[in-house]
């Protein structure tokens, strides 16, 4: 997120060379509501994280709302750290109307402070109709449904040159280890495997969830995430040990450790799809597709592919998650207009605007596939859909912020301690933990 989107952790990061040439537009309101329409006069304020090409796109979202029912719409950047950037907002008594949240661990904060409005009964029925429970648990906090989850990132996807694969001789594996193989093998055609992001800990916490949801299985993974289970369980340091078997071989991690640690998400994709690539593999969401087409002119399902991250150990597929929330503050000025919004964004109508443009997915089941732009998001839209209630999300999104979504410190920090150095995964786990109870204080 984060962070980018989805995290913060999104696209968002990768579209961020494209923010000053639309930041002159970007937080500008929409066009002036036609007459006669039931929101004529008034304005609603959004504050997300997305920049560049997301924010871009998310505006036509607003202006369909705009056009729907007269209601002028702003849109304010926050930056990654939006728990930050809303506190401020609230206390100098200028909050948003609507924010969009990337982070269950920051909608669960913002919803004990007491800042957030519970969704109206019309976005809850429409949700309960056309979403997977997951997401509404996700959105829920001591029983009351304050998050509707808007935009969702699938994260469990490994995008490939097929040039690259096709000069080594690999074909798509289909298990953990035929990856390894696939990428050994592609090492030995003079390309190392995998671009990895080791500069943005994010991505880092991505492998290891992956790793952890197909090894460990659903039932660990939410009580990693809840911090009912330690990080020093075997589970996590059998987890960190699979990790560490690809982040100690050099031909598996272009540019060995040193390289990766310098090497931030859109840096790793360039490595794989840009002009001069210095790898045939890159892990990461969805939203890579996007990068690869918008900024190196890939098209998706010829130049650019992706195969599923495979089960590892004989566990299942992982199908992880990210998202963006929409949530309302009680602090706002437009309560009504708000919560429309919102009664308008829980519709397939406003998430196929957003479809049709590219680089988003909608966890709304009633969404027709036909909205989106190819066919490979048409396949990563069905997929994440599909899974239903097996979706699991992003686990250092589920997290407080102190330990699973600021640079520098915790997860983060720790799992690039790691890349540098994997030697001792149970001194990792153990650092883990200690950080972790600090900040979940359990």
């Amino acid at each position: 997120m984060r962070r980018l989107t989805t995290t913060r952790r999104t696209a968002a990061a990768a579209s961020a060379v494209l923010s000053l040439a639309l930041g002159a537009t970007a937080c500008g309101g929409s066009p002036g509501p036609a007459s006669g329409k039931a929101l004529s006069g008034q304005t609603v304020t959004v504050a997300g994280v997305w920049t560049g090409s997301e924010q871009k796109n998310f505006r036509k979202v607003l202006d369909a709302f705009t056009e729907k029912t007269g209601a002028k719409t702003v849109f304010v950047p926050t930056g990654d750290n939006v728990s930050t950037f809303v506190g401020s907002k609230i206390e100098g008594g200028n909050a948003p109307d609507v924010v969009m949240v990337p982070q269950v661990g920051v909608l669960q904060q913002f919803a004990k402070e007491g800042w957030l409005a519970p969704l109206s009964e019309k976005t809850t029925t429409t949700a309960e109709g056309n979403l997977a429970d997951v997401w509404k648990d996700y959105g829920t906090v001591d029983k009351t449904y304050y998050g509707l989850y808007f935009k969702a990132a699938h994260k469990s996807t490994v995008w490939y040159s097929p040039s690259a694969f096709a000069q080594a001789g690999v074909t798509e594996p289909k298990s953990y280890p035929d990856m390894l193989k696939a990428g050994r093998t592609l090492a030995d055609s003079g390309l190392p495997a995998f671009s990895v992001a080791g500069e943005d800990g994010w991505t880092l916490t991505d492998w290891f969830e992956n790793i952890y949801l197909s090894q460990a299985g659903p039932e660990k993974y939410d009580r990693l995430a809840a911090h009912t289970l330690p990080w020093t369980d075997a589970s996590v340091v059998k987890a960190l040990t699979t990790l560490g078997e690809v982040f100690k071989d050099k031909q598996l991690v272009a540019g060995g450790a040193d390289g990766a640690l310098r090497t931030d998400f859109p840096a790793s994709v360039e490595q794989v799809f840009g002009p001069e690539p210095k790898a045939g593999m890159v892990y990461e969401g969805d939203f890579v597709g996007g990068v690869a087409k918008d900024e190196f002119g890939k098209k998706l399902g010829e130049d650019a592919k992706f195969f599923p991250f495979p089960g590892v150990g004989g566990g299942k597929a992982p199908v992880v998650s990210g998202g963006d929330a929409a949530v309302v503050l009680k602090d706002g000025k437009n309560q009504k207009a708000a919560q429309q919004l919102l009664e308008f964004m829980a519709t397939p109508e406003a998430a196929s605007v957003w479809a049709g443009a590219g680089g988003f997915l909608s966890p709304n089941k009633d969404v027709d596939l036909a909205a989106y732009a190819d066919d490979t998001t048409r396949f990563t839209a069905e997929s994440l859909v599909g899974a239903g209630d097996s979706v699991r999300f992003d686990m250092s999104d589920q997290a407080p912020a102190a330990f699973g979504g600021t640079k520098g410190v915790g997860e983060w920090k720790l799992l690039q301690d790691f890349l540098r150095d994997p030697s001792d995964p149970k001194a990792t786990a153990a650092e883990l933990e200690a950080a972790a109870a600090k900040a979940y204080k359990n």
